[in-house]
Parts: structure tokens; sequence; C-alpha cells
């Protein structure tokens, strides 16, 4: 594990399963990754929406929803009950009513921010974007950054080979010596395969998520 040839067979067989996707194609985030641009505040807004809903939800079923909603939102008036007739989760519902709102200053003030901790520091603060969170919608607006989810968690502890580290994960509160393990794992893989540790960390969540990998 953890080598150029595992990773690169990861990806490959992701591709060939047609799972080579998040709220973007692998060749997306990957060309994201590497050369961002600004989005515009409707697109700012969709990203942010999109990891609203992806929390506690299949990746399929967040990318239906998300597609009625932003379909919903771009082509009608704003009404927050036919949204909820659409998806009916009040709290994502009021989360997703007020980054649609408020879209133009929120895509304003994260791009008037100069330095990645500011930027990950506001996205925490957006409607329903927890610390985990903020770094998918990150990555999602082409920051070099990781998701520590579950998956990556176990995968940073795997890593170390320390299994004594186990019993430390949380997916709900990011320790520091299990951060230190991940951040461990992606510097390695970096290394070995040249890659944006953005988009090493989509393909290893998938390959874990749809069993490719076994924790």
């Amino acid at each position: 594990m953890f080598s150029a040839d595992w990773f690169f067979d990861l990806d490959k067989r992701l591709r060939d399963m047609g799972l080579d996707s998040d709220a973007q194609t692998f060749d997306e985030i990957k060309q994201n990754l590497s050369c961002p641009k600004k989005l515009s505040p409707d697109e700012f807004a969709e990203q942010a929406i999109y990891v609203i809903l992806a929390g506690g939800f299949s990746q399929k079923t967040a990318k239906k929803i998300h597609q009625k909603i932003i379909n919903y939102l771009v082509n009608n008036s704003f009404n927050y009950n036919d949204l909820l007739n659409i998806f009916n989760n009040k709290n994502k519902v009021k989360a997703i009513c007020e980054v649609w709102q408020k879209r133009h200053d929120f895509c304003s003030e994260y791009y008037s921010l100069c330095d990645l901790e500011s930027k990950m520091c506001y996205l925490q603060k957006l409607p329903h974007i927890g610390k985990i969170t903020a770094h998918h919608l990150a990555r999602n607006l082409g920051e070099d950054v990781v998701k520590y989810d579950i998956w990556i968690q176990r995968l940073g502890v795997a890593y170390t080979g320390n299994i004594a580290l186990q019993e430390k994960i949380d997916n709900k509160k990011l320790l520091p010596e299990i951060k230190k393990a991940c951040d461990d794992m992606f510097e390695h893989v970096v290394k070995e395969t040249g890659l944006p540790r953005g988009y090493i960390d989509v393909v290893l969540w998938k390959a874990c998520q749809n069993g490719l990998i076994k924790l």
C-alpha cells in the first residue's frame, strides 16, 4: 500500500467502474487543483450547497438532489416551501436558502482573503459547514487540501502501523495525532505520485467508500 503503483491502480479501477467523480469528475478536480479558477457567486453557492447536501448521503443521492435544487434556484423565484418539497430537511434547506440569498457576499468575502488559513476559518462559518466539511468545500473550490473524514483517518492510522491510534479516530473531532498521521501519509503519496494532495484525497476516499481498500 501507499506506493505509486498502488495509487494509480486504484485510480484506474475507479475510472473503469465509472466512479471517477465527486461534485466534479476526477479530471475536473485535478485540473481545478492545478489551476484554480475564480468562481462566480452562483458557482460558489453551487459548491457550498453540494457539500451541505453530501453529509449523510451517498454521492449518487446528493448529486441527484443537488441538480434538482440548483435547477430550481436558477430558474424560479426563490421559495422556501418549494425547496422543502424537493428536499424535506428543514435544517439543510434553511442553510441552502441562506447560502443562495447571500451568495454574492459569501463569494466576495472568500476571495478577498489571501491566505489558506483565513479561507478555511471563513468557510467554517458558512451555514451548515463544519471543520471537516470546510475542507471538502475548499478542495472543490480549488484549494489543495484534504477532507479528514473517517475513511482518511483510518487510512492515516494504517499508514503509521500504530494500531493503538485506532481508538483515537473520531469523525466529529480531528485529534492532532490523527491529523499528523494523515498528513504524513499524504506527504508520502504526493512524493510517490507527484499529484496534488486534494486529488489524492478524493481518489483514496472513493476507493475506501467502494471497498477497493479494505480497512
